[in-house]
């Protein structure tokens, strides 16, 4: 079972490996980091078959930092993240790592992807899980609402998706842009079972994840973008901004505080 110790170890991670790399999309890397480590660390048995599809690809720093957590990726391995002929771009290469299925990064794929998976294991008989993370901005991409009727259809109950609703893209905040908000209302009209909890909590993602449902399971989990460091924390521009040194180290005295 991870704690806030093995989670502030893993941002120290984030933030290192970005810095050093010269890399940004810093700000929705922490808002999904949590639920990714929880899935990580307490749910996903890849010797069982298991999945975890990132479908917000350009988060793939939580997710190298999530496989580095469970001794999946060395300290060597992360010391490559984004340089010339890496296995670890800015989104999830497409082979060469095990515990990832396939490149993801063109937004709203994701849950295609996670329900194909889903609907395979069905035919084949077998118990593997498979775990989606999305954006909130995803749910603004027409193949994202055709993925639902497609799992929802085919009572794909061996998935569960998880959406980062941190509320800001690119250009700036869901509602501004193409807002599909109350998402809760919008997932209501289908067969699915929904889950509204705050992102950041550990015991929250833990116990959502654990309950049994008959329908597939859809978690929004209500977080920060730039979560942990005072100076991200919903600021659009940590989409985008890598860090400076002088950053850099606020960043890890707010951790160390």
């Amino acid at each position: 079972m991870i704690n806030q110790i093995i989670v502030e170890k893993a941002k120290k991670k984030l933030l290192e490996m970005h810095f050093e790399s010269g890399v940004g999309h810093i700000g929705g890397n922490l808002s999904a980091l949590d639920a990714i480590l929880v899935v990580f660390h307490e749910f996903l048995a890849l010797e069982l078959g298991d999945h975890f599809i990132l479908s917000k690809g350009h988060s793939a720093g939580a997710l190298y930092v999530a496989l580095w957590s469970r001794g999946l990726l060395s300290d060597e391995d992360l010391l490559l993240f984004h340089k010339d002929g890496t296995l670890l771009g800015g989104h999830p290469p497409a082979h060469g790592i095990d515990a990832i299925p396939f490149a993801t990064g063109s937004l709203g794929h994701g849950l295609s992807l996670a329900a194909g998976t889903a609907l395979a294991n069905k035919i084949k008989g077998v118990s593997s899980k498979t775990y989606c993370l999305m954006s909130d901005g995803e749910f603004q991409e027409g193949s994202t609402w055709e993925a639902i009727i497609f799992l929802a259809h085919h009572a794909l109950t061996s998935l569960t998706v998880l959406i980062d609703n941190n509320q800001l893209q690119g250009f700036g905040s869901t509602i501004d842009i193409a807002s599909m908000s109350n998402l809760y209302d919008r997932l209501q009209g289908f067969n699915v079972e929904i889950f509204v909890i705050p992102g950041h909590d550990l015991d929250a993602i833990r116990d959502a994840i654990t309950v049994d449902s008959l329908k597939p399971k859809f978690i929004i989990l209500n977080t920060v973008k730039g979560h942990g460091i005072s100076f991200m924390e919903n600021k659009m521009e940590w989409h985008y901004l890598p860090l400076n040194r002088t950053q850099y180290l606020a960043a890890l005295s707010e951790l160390d505080g």
